[in-house]
């Protein structure tokens, strides 16, 4: 019986991503870390997620996901927007062994083509996020 074959060059040169405990599930709430003037932020679904079968979808720092506003002016309430997850409370693990958490679980409000809403960003913003997303990385004022 044949194996299936893994071509590398049909899918290009993966980047690397270190581990991180996926611990914000659908329907989390966040703060809202930029001066876009949204406060709570709701995860509706978590982009580029690959599940199984009756497990709650969930993202981790550095993943974009599909959020809500739940608090804040009228113009963004009840819209659909995307965002980038910066911090969260269960602590990453590190490659060097390492392990960091934060005070609260935070992302930044994201337009569909991937630059940031806001012109600032609030409080610490993990590696693991400022690494993927070279934007935040710009407007990031404190990088852990």
């Amino acid at each position: 019986m044949a194996s299936k074959s893994r071509a590398v060059s049909a899918k290009g040169a993966e980047e690397f991503r270190p581990y991180v405990t996926r611990a914000l599930p659908v329907t989390a709430e966040l703060v809202c870390a930029d001066n876009t003037g949204a406060k709570i932020l709701r995860i509706a679904q978590v982009t580029k997620y690959k599940g199984r079968h009756s497990r709650q979808p969930a993202g981790a720092v550095g993943d974009l996901v599909t959020v809500t506003v739940k608090k804040g002016p009228a113009e963004l309430r009840k819209q659909i927007f995307g965002a980038v997850i910066i911090r969260q409370k269960y602590p990453i693990r590190r490659v060097n062994g390492t392990r960091i958490a934060f005070e609260d679980n935070a992302a930044v409000l994201v337009t569909p083509e991937g630059e940031i809403k806001g012109t600032d960003i609030k409080g610490p913003v993990a590696a693991e996020a400022a690494e993927k997303w070279p934007r935040i990385a710009n407007l990031a004022s404190f990088i852990v």
